[in-house]
């Protein structure tokens, strides 16, 4: 990359005496894994892109402890959640956004009972309301006219119900937005859901993220387009599994939106 992104965080804001309008949550996955790590590069260009003041904590951020109540260890979660939550209260912290519909459900709806109270968007709902605002242009570009559907992460939408932010800056996009059979309301998990990201499925005939891919290629996509990196890796195993690599690219909203545009 030419030009090195400046993501500044919480300490170096504090020291300024100043203070962010958001804090950008960039969670494990975000920040470790190689291909999530394309997703978190690609929303940063997007947050320069339309001028946003944000920082994110760096190394004082930690799991947001969902992995670990998913799999049933609360002592473990509550643990983690209050040492992040020490961590965003003595930064004053108001607004959050993150990239993770994980960490997204998490802050928003866990953390307020064990102190942590924060306005936490995902990363698709603010791009939205950036684009409202018209901070952000998000139209055309190099995805025009492509067959595209959206995969629905449980957690944004059936635990949130959030289904029309990520699809209306796909229509902006102005792809050929094609739904599976099961989406919104009626969605059907990545397969990664529950802690199963972390370890290996439970016996069975067919893999939930095969289940879930089949049924994504039933609609002849060129894109299968994600919010969530977990979800983006087990749509791309599935992918890989049914040997259409070459044909079906699986990315994430906020990549389409800057790659339509080569940030």
């Amino acid at each position: 990359m030419a030009e090195a992104l400046k993501v500044p965080t919480m300490a170096e804001y504090m020291a300024e005496g100043k203070k962010p309008e958001v804090l950008f949550w960039v969670g494990c996955a975000g920040s470790f894994d190689d291909r999530a790590k394309k997703i978190t590069k690609a929303f940063v260009k997007l947050l320069h892109e339309a001028g946003v003041d944000f920082a994110v904590l760096g190394t004082e951020e930690s799991c947001t402890g969902d992995p670990a109540k998913r799999a049933g260890n609360e002592f473990l979660f509550q643990m983690q959640a209050a040492t992040n939550i020490e961590v965003l209260n003595g930064y004053e912290i108001e607004k959050v956004v993150t990239a993770c519909p994980h960490c997204f459900n998490t802050i928003k709806n866990e953390y307020p009972a064990l102190g942590g109270n924060y306005e936490v968007m995902h990363h698709t709902q603010f791009l939205k309301a950036l684009l409202n605002e018209g901070k952000l242009k998000v139209e055309g570009g190099k995805f025009k006219g492509k067959r595209i559907t959206f995969h629905d992460p449980c957690y944004l939408g059936r635990a949130n119900g959030e289904y029309e932010a990520p699809r209306d800056l796909l229509r902006k996009l102005e792809v050929e937005l094609v739904e599976m059979r099961k989406c919104k309301s009626n969605g059907l998990c990545c397969g990664a859901g529950g802690g199963q990201m972390f370890k290996e499925p439970e016996p069975g005939n067919k893999d939930v993220n095969i289940e879930r891919t089949e049924q994504a290629m039933e609609v002849k996509p060129e894109v299968i387009a994600a919010g969530c990196p977990f979800c983006n890796t087990m749509m791309t195993d599935g992918v890989k599994g049914k040997n259409k690599e070459d044909s079906v690219e699986v990315m994430d909203v906020a990549e389409l939106i800057a790659n339509a545009h080569d940030l």
